[in-house]
């Protein structure tokens, strides 16, 4: 903990939250802990200290949250989602993905509007600032009106624009734009990625595109790759390689690449991946492969070759949730199970997912992911004093396995308070929802001739 105290007296302070418990990494990004009667003091967007709530009595702040009985921790992180999919959420379920694909999201998203992806998007933020999700990965179209929800909203955001190859260069070219124009807007809170939708929507010409597109402006790649073991046996069949030997052959694995869902990867592409030159993570949805029967992100095989594996939801029309909370529980949950070993994945590995490998997928590392001085000031504060938290034997037991994320009782980003004692204070969600309501007839109409790309994965 470093000291809040020095000789002079200091200037006065943006925000103090003090009297809770924090969550704080070990400086080697490692260990998980907990200190009791703690305080965290932000200036100017950044965490300038966590010290003890005694050190902070007297400091001067603008603002000052009495945090008894909650604890913080860096805002959660939602790696791969597509925020305006809200919009479908619970529209075709029950369906295995050829058909939810086939028969209902690509005929519906073929009347996708400006306004609805937009309006989509507000209420997922919405959504996530009421979880204690503070930053997230979107991968879709019509990403101008995303950032716009990203702005409005106050929270962080990587955006990509997703493309297919059936859209020629053109799908491309936008995706390239877009992430070179979006850079830094929001005051710096968007990042950008290019978003190629996966190997078997892209071909090889447009992978090897972006992955030089990348390599020459210095952008993340985000796609979707192995994310069922259908698909990879599918690859294998046609092209004689997994989706992943597809991503060496094209240079994706020279590049900052975050894979979504990965659950198809095999054995064999952990030695494909170990020698990757680029920062390679995925990501991970546990929720989607559970109703669509899959099998789940093999992450024990993937940090035994030091790839981080983020949180996600992927979008609410296969998820129904935008809850990182829940994708926490299951992810410690199913590793169990999968593993077939109570010891992992523990409860300090789920928050550790949740928080700092979320940061490291999504290359912001240096910026958010844990409390420490130097740091973005993007944090929750939880309340653990209901009866279903209570008592508090282990912190890290009672987050993952007891809490849920409405007990998160206050959102932070940037050293703004986006929620406050659970009221949101950016958006109004009545008036959005009101809004998209008015929209839904017109989006909801199926037509099986229109498609924008077809499902054979």
């Amino acid at each position: 903990m470093t000291s809040a105290g020095h000789a002079d007296r200091p200037p006065a302070a943006d925000l103090v939250i003090a009297g809770c418990t924090v969550l704080v990494h070990a400086a080697d990004g490692g260990r998980i802990d907990f200190v009791d009667d703690a305080a965290v003091v932000v200036r100017d967007g950044v965490i300038d200290a966590v010290t003890t709530a005694a050190a902070v009595a007297d400091l001067p702040a603008d603002e000052r949250i009495d945090g008894k009985g909650q604890l913080a921790m860096p805002g959660l992180i939602n790696c791969h989602t597509h925020t305006p999919m809200v919009a479908l959420r619970g529209i075709a379920e029950d369906l295995p993905v050829e058909e939810w694909f086939n028969d209902w999201i690509w005929p519906i998203e073929s009347n996708l509007t400006e306004t609805v992806v937009e309006l989509g998007a507000l209420l997922a933020c919405a959504e996530m600032i009421s979880g204690g999700v503070t930053t997230f990965a979107d991968h879709y179209f019509s990403m101008d009106r995303v950032a716009a929800a990203v702005t409005r909203s106050g929270m962080r955001a990587n955006l990509g624009w997703g493309y297919f190859s059936s859209q020629g260069a053109e799908g491309r070219e936008r995706s390239l734009d877009f992430a070179l124009r979006a850079a830094g807007a929001a005051d710096g809170r968007i990042t950008t990625s290019l978003a190629p939708h996966a190997p078997y929507t892209v071909d090889d010409d447009d992978l090897t595109t972006t992955a030089r597109l990348a390599r020459e402006h210095g952008l993340m790649v985000h796609l979707h790759a192995a994310e069922n073991r259908a698909q990879t046996d599918h690859s294998v069949e046609r092209h004689g390689l997994t989706p992943v030997e597809v991503l060496e052959r094209t240079g994706l694995l020279e590049t900052d690449l975050l894979i979504a869902h990965g659950t198809g990867i095999t054995d064999g592409d952990l030695s494909v991946l170990r020698r990757a030159t680029g920062r390679i993570a995925v990501a991970t949805a546990p929720r989607g492969y559970l109703k669509f029967g899959w099998d789940t992100t093999p992450i024990r095989a993937l940090a035994s070759i030091g790839l981080p594996v983020g949180l996600a939801t992927d979008g609410a029309a296969s998820n129904n949730t935008l809850d990182v909370w829940e994708s926490m529980t299951l992810t410690a949950l199913v590793q169990k199970s999968t593993e077939r070993d109570p010891a992992w994945l523990t409860a300090r590995q789920a928050l550790d997912h949740a928080t700092a490998q979320s940061a490291r997928a999504l290359g912001l590392d240096d910026r958010i992911g844990a409390l420490a001085p130097g740091r973005r000031a993007d944090l929750i504060l939880v309340d653990l004093t209901g009866p279903h938290t209570q008592p508090v034997h282990d912190h890290a037991a009672t987050l993952v396995h007891s809490a849920r994320s409405s007990d998160v009782r206050t959102t932070i980003v940037d050293g703004r308070v986006l929620m406050r004692d659970r009221r949101l204070l950016t958006l109004d969600v009545p008036a959005i929802t009101a809004e998209l309501a008015r929209e839904l007839p017109a989006l909801t109409r199926r037509r099986q001739d229109r498609r924008i790309q077809e499902y054979d994965g």
